[in-house]
């Protein structure tokens, strides 16, 4: 009899525990996909206390998720503790150094030391493989690494965070704020009691660190990405988005410019028609646009336990069978350091939210301001906000009003200057509100 593949779990969370699982009804089906058995055989978790639905004594637990990657009856350890540093850098890095190949979720580790760890594997000859890092069940990974070689990839972008696209759904299907929209997702478990790491784009960001890697056979840089969330957006934006034919989407976008490579997270304005803008909820989606396929977008889960362990599962599968490709593509000595395109040299078209005061002579200062600045105008709106019918409701002038402009292609560096004089000049009554759009 074949002998089976011994795997170690650390970490018995949602997504450890649904592996487990999957693993026990799905257990003959994967071992006629990896032509042997798996078999989980020790396990590391905080709590050897907690009822997960299983019975735990099947498993040899260890109280450390180190010491059961150094665990000699091991020939895959599964990193499912998160965190870019501490136990899950200390028992990956275990793991590794005695030659076990290693299955992890952990984007933020990968975006932080996915190089180093990508030239250890190498050195040792075992696979690292993160399915389950980036989109949930949705097979980017695969599809970056495996099925586009013959293809040039000039700009992917996606939607990663499902936190940021249920509120973002919420707040236009409903017409709620932000701060509601976020209360309602932290009840129902798709918000964090902290949501920082979501809300404000850093969760896209490591997986668009990840994806970029992949996509443009560069060295994994995370620090190169300019990031910006989601808490700043208002129900009137969200009108104005769908009034312009556009929706807000939180994106992170990686594409090839004449300065290097940009990579980008941002609230963004796509077009109502695209594929990207049909995703609502908390499903993500991917969009790669090459040479020979043009256009190809995966929609699916990106979060959940199923959802996740089922990447984590056909990441097992593939250890099983003895795949052990290179972490990005390429062996680490043939990864690029790409130039990064810096953020003032983006361009595009842009969304302007200004809260003017409603007097003589304002929208033709704005204008005057953004054609010093080389920027033309696409349309030009005046709105009277919410702010102005709470403090005039009879609509006298001075009161403010939302004055909206669209932009054709203009640059980053372009659009902040003008802003800055039309702040300047004492024009706006509150912080302008910028949102890149994005074109099909």
């Amino acid at each position: 009899m074949t002998r089976p593949l011994r795997v170690g779990i650390a970490g018995l969370g949602t997504v450890g525990a649904s592996v487990i699982r999957i693993l026990d009804r799905q257990n003959e089906a994967v071992a006629q996909r990896g032509g042997r058995p798996v078999e989980v055989v020790a396990i590391s978790a905080r709590d050897r206390t907690k009822d997960r639905g299983f019975d735990l004594s099947r498993f040899t637990w260890f109280d450390s998720p180190v010491e059961l990657a150094r665990a000699a009856d091991l020939d895959c350890v599964v990193e499912l503790v998160g965190g870019a540093d501490g136990a899950a850098l200390d028992t990956v890095r275990a793991a590794l150094s005695l030659g076990k190949h290693v299955v992890t979720a952990n984007k933020a580790l990968l975006a932080k030391h996915g190089l180093e760890l990508a030239k250890l594997a190498e050195e040792k000859g075992v696979s690292l493989a993160f399915e389950a890092s980036v989109a949930g069940g949705i097979p980017i990974i695969k599809t970056l690494r495996e099925a586009l070689p013959a293809n040039r990839i000039s700009r992917l972008y996606g939607i990663l965070n499902g936190t940021c696209n249920y509120i973002l759904s919420r707040m236009e299907l409903e017409g709620l704020t932000f701060a509601e929209c976020l209360k309602d997702a932290q009840r129902l478990g798709y918000a964090e009691a902290d949501p920082t790491f979501d809300v404000e784009g850093f969760d896209t960001a490591h997986k668009l660190a990840i994806l970029t890697s992949l996509a443009f056979g560069t060295e994994i840089d995370a620090e190169a990405i300019y990031v910006e969330g989601i808490s700043s957006i208002t129900p009137l934006d969200l009108a104005m988005a769908k009034e312009l034919g556009f929706r807000i989407k939180l994106l992170g976008v990686a594409e090839r410019t004449k300065t290097g490579i940009e990579q980008r997270v941002h609230p963004t304005m796509v077009p109502r028609t695209s594929s990207i803008a049909q995703v609502m909820g908390v499903t993500n989606a991917v969009t790669i646009d090459a040479d020979a396929v043009r256009e190809l977008t995966l929609i699916g889960p990106g979060a959940g336990g199923d959802a996740t362990a089922s990447a984590v599962v056909a990441d097992i599968a593939d250890v099983a069978i003895g795949t052990v490709q290179p972490l990005f593509g390429s062996p680490t000595d043939r990864l690029e350091k790409a130039p990064r395109a810096p953020m003032q040299r983006h361009e595009g078209g842009y969304y302007v939210r200004l809260t003017v005061h409603d007097r003589p002579g304002v929208a033709a200062g704005v204008a005057t301001r953004m054609a010093e600045a080389d920027i033309s105008l696409e349309s030009i709106l005046q709105k009277r906000s919410e702010i102005a019918a709470t403090k005039d409701p009879h609509g006298r002038s001075g009161a403010p009003v939302s004055l909206v402009l669209i932009t054709y292609a203009a640059t980053e560096a372009a659009i902040r200057s003008a802003l800055e004089k039309i702040s300047g000049d004492g024009l706006i009554a509150e912080p302008p509100q910028v949102i890149r759009i994005e074109r099909e």
